[in-house]
């Protein structure tokens, strides 16, 4: 292998349209990925693809927005479709080179060196295919080509088999997980702790002295008077709790309050500049603050929008199951913070009961419930504030929902220290398989 050949002397582009290809024969269309490649779309057959590009095996196609993170692919040797007509294609030339191995020279360290150095554009920058034509590629024979792939291929089986088994790794600490959290929220994790504390302040107690905050708060006019809640009826009760414990509703320990609607914020009179949060910042036991915006806030809306430290978050959805139910807890780092009309604000009366309904709803138990309240007659999923406050909810005594916290913290910590591990040995994987392209495309010393 000696020297640098430039693309254009290898490659030509291929731009035939769907509605011009073998008389306008209906063909699947696919995307790419920078992890998969030639991927399957959610396009139906029925969508006007007439403008869109053909691909057929041995084709190349690209994103030019995207190829800088390796987002280009091969079409399979089985495949004929049509790609988007803003992707690239093209195909190889020269016989003496193998497209499988013009590929992973892409995806390899050095090819998307020379991409990024290629690209062009101020905001974002694309490869056009006249860019893509200037890179150098190593001068090699097809003898060595063929190595590069035999190498490649016996890699690839033992890379496919450590990533199979992080994959599944991954799978049975996702399950241990939840099956920490159903043990929690069913008792067993603290079975030990109450036959220690046979003395311990029962649930009961506990809903009392929220009920009476809350009488307190409505007489001083400081919450509306609510409407009396149904009664829980056993085929609302999913699974059995201790003798202490209690089946309550969420308006039982809370008061849950709708967010910002539009209409309050386009309200006349003086608004106040606040960061508020969106639905896309709120996910399972996790908050995104990275892109808090601001929004103008009515003075009448202000006080009742003001998020606290412990507040519960609550997706309230717009038609998607895995967005719907997410729920996280606001830690208080920015204050003064409100909430848009998607996020439902979860109150609690008292501030310690807030981790103990978290667990609940991150249970495969509390999942499940939010997900059946949810379902629409459509199809779609949405959860209303009034739904939230007539869930049912299992609690514990306030000394052990302490203990339940403190125990699930430490085997959540450590299965953290795990997942953490198994993304480290992930990282791992993806360096050997460009250690493994740098040395193909290397020339010996």
């Amino acid at each position: 292998m000696s020297g640098t050949v430039r693309l254009e002397y290898l490659i030509e582009k291929a731009h035939v349209k769907c509605r011009e290809f073998d008389g306008g024969k209906e063909l699947e269309a696919f995307g790419v990925s920078n992890t998969d490649g030639i991927t399957r779309t959610a396009h139906r057959k029925s969508d006007d693809l007439g403008e869109y590009l053909v691909i057929e095996p041995g084709y190349f196609a690209y994103n030019p927005y995207r190829v800088n993170v390796g987002s280009i692919g091969l079409t399979p040797a089985n495949v004929t479709g049509v790609v988007s007509p803003a992707y690239i294609v093209f195909r190889v030339k020269k016989q003496e080179l193998i497209p499988e191995v013009l590929l992973d020279f892409l995806k390899s360290s050095e090819g998307l060196r020379q991409i990024n150095k290629l690209a062009r554009g101020t905001v974002r920058k694309a490869l056009r295919y006249e860019d893509l034509c200037q890179i150098e590629f190593p001068v090699m024979s097809r003898e060595r080509q063929l190595e590069i792939l035999q190498h490649k291929q016996g890699f690839n089986k033992q890379h496919g088999s450590l990533l199979a088994e992080l994959t599944h790794q991954e799978t049975l600490l996702g399950q241990l997980q939840q099956a920490i959290l159903q043990e929690a929220i069913a008792g067993k994790l603290t079975a030990d702790w109450r036959a220690a504390h046979p003395q311990a302040e029962p649930a009961r107690q506990l809903l009392h002295r929220i009920q009476a905050e809350k009488a307190r708060l409505i007489a001083a006019k400081k919450l509306r008077p609510e409407k009396p809640l149904p009664k829980i009826t056993p085929e609302e009760i999913p699974f059995a709790i201790p003798k202490t414990w209690e089946w309550c509703r969420v308006a039982d320990i809370g008061i849950v309050i709708g967010g910002l609607t539009k209409n309050a914020a386009k309200r006349d009179g003086h608004k106040r500049m606040l960061p508020y949060l969106r639905v896309a910042n709120v996910y399972a036991n996790r908050l995104d603050l990275s892109d808090l915006q601001e929004i103008g806030v009515a003075d009448s809306e202000v006080e009742k929008l003001l998020l606290e430290k412990d507040d519960l978050l609550v997706v309230e959805g717009n038609g998607s199951r895995d967005q719907v139910g997410r729920i996280a807890r606001w830690d208080g780092s920015v204050n003064p913070c409100v909430h848009q009309n998607h996020v439902i604000k979860v109150r609690l009366g008292e501030r310690k009961v807030a981790p103990w309904a978290l667990y609940f709803f991150l249970s495969p138990s509390g999942r499940a419930l939010i997900e059946e309240q949810a379902r629409t007659s459509t199809g779609l999923y949405n959860l209303s504030s009034g739904k939230v406050a007539n869930l049912a909810i299992p609690l514990p005594p306030l000394a052990e929902q302490a203990a339940i916290v403190a125990r699930v913290e430490t085997l959540l910590g450590s299965s953290r220290l795990l997942a953490m591990e198994l993304a480290a040995s992930r990282t791992h994987a993806a360096h050997l398989l460009q250690a493994v392209l740098k040395s193909a495309f290397t020339p010996a010393a």
